[in-house]
């Protein structure tokens, strides 16, 4: 009988690719488990990375990678993705083809054996791209979940051809509005944007991010509803059961929203949600058209989680 649960569609997906690798490209895509330097690999930059790049497999390899992919986003997020993907190819004309990006630049890693019945997990990773799902039994684990775009909007008369990050900028602007002075005065806690999302590749996303801002407990209601949406925005990036396991996960937990930069549209500018074993991070950087958005989970990034709850019920 198959096993259509979540788990399953990805341990099934995870198995399709491995069969359809030669046993060079098998030997780079399938590590072990407790390789845990490059399980917790977490890389968005143009950057060499572990495991086999999608330009050198054959088609029907390739299609087995996007379906891996597929099976840890919603058809939205999914889109989003070979956006982002597709993305490479125009930077790199911006670029007057200097660097040879191309959207083949992809990368899928299998850590264990999907079909043990161990822990087991899987990334999907290039410029601008890094998902990775860890299973263990039916449960599944899904983060860090990192999305960037270069350009992050592409313009024709006054209206974007190509915005792949769109949501995550508009409902900010849209939150900022419905805050009112008060509030926006405590969410922004810096007058100047980072350079980069404050958690970069690092594997561990460590303690919460000082200072946190607004909490959402300040807000009223539409600025609060609209708080909700743009946590919803990153957490339906994922397939559907996931997403509302995420979401009751945060029921009660007391959110806060800070913004650094200039409030200006165009200009460099960050923003954090975090709460609980959330965190979710947005900046532009370069010329203010360059994003990179991130979904951590500090407790449970790289299945910290679900290897906890499994390790625990294989030792009770």
């Amino acid at each position: 009988m198959s096993d259509d649960s979540l788990a399953g569609q990805m341990g099934t997906a995870a198995v399709s690719l491995l069969g359809r690798l030669d046993q060079g490209q098998r030997a780079l895509a399938a590590r072990p488990f407790a390789d845990d330097a490059a399980r917790r690999w977490l890389e968005y930059r143009p950057r060499q990375r572990p495991g086999a790049c999608l330009a050198e497999l054959t088609p029907a390899a390739r299609k087995a990678a996007h379906r891996l992919l597929a099976t840890g986003l919603s058809e939205h997020a999914y889109a989003q993705a070979m956006g982002i993907v597709a993305l490479e190819e125009v930077l790199d004309r911006k670029e007057q083809w200097q660097r040879g990006r191309h959207s083949g630049d992809y990368w899928v890693s299998v850590f264990g054996d999907p079909e043990d019945g161990q822990p087991w997990s899987w990334r999907f990773e290039g410029h601008h791209l890094s998902v990775t799902m860890t299973v263990a039994g039916q449960e599944v684990s899904p983060a860090p979940v990192f999305f960037g775009a270069n350009p992050a909007c592409v313009s024709y008369a006054g209206r974007p051809v190509s915005r792949p990050l769109g949501p995550e900028e508009d409902l900010v602007r849209a939150l900022l509005d419905a805050m009112g002075a008060r509030n926006r005065a405590a969410a922004v806690v810096a007058g100047q944007a980072p350079a980069d999302i404050r958690t970069a590749t690092r594997p561990r996303a460590g303690q919460a991010i000082e200072p946190p801002g607004v909490a959402a407990a300040a807000l009223g209601l539409a600025a609060r509803a609209l708080l909700a949406q743009l946590v919803a925005a990153y957490l339906d990036r994922l397939p559907a059961e996931l997403a509302a396991r995420e979401a009751a996960r945060l029921d009660g937990t007391d959110l806060s929203f800070a913004w650094e930069g200039p409030l200006t549209p165009g200009a460099r500018h960050y923003y954090r949600v975090q709460g609980g074993d959330l965190l979710i991070e947005y900046d532009t950087t370069d010329d203010g058209n360059h994003a990179h958005t991130v979904l951590r989970r500090p407790r449970g990034d790289f299945g910290g989680d679900v290897l906890a709850a499994h390790y625990a019920r294989a030792h009770s």
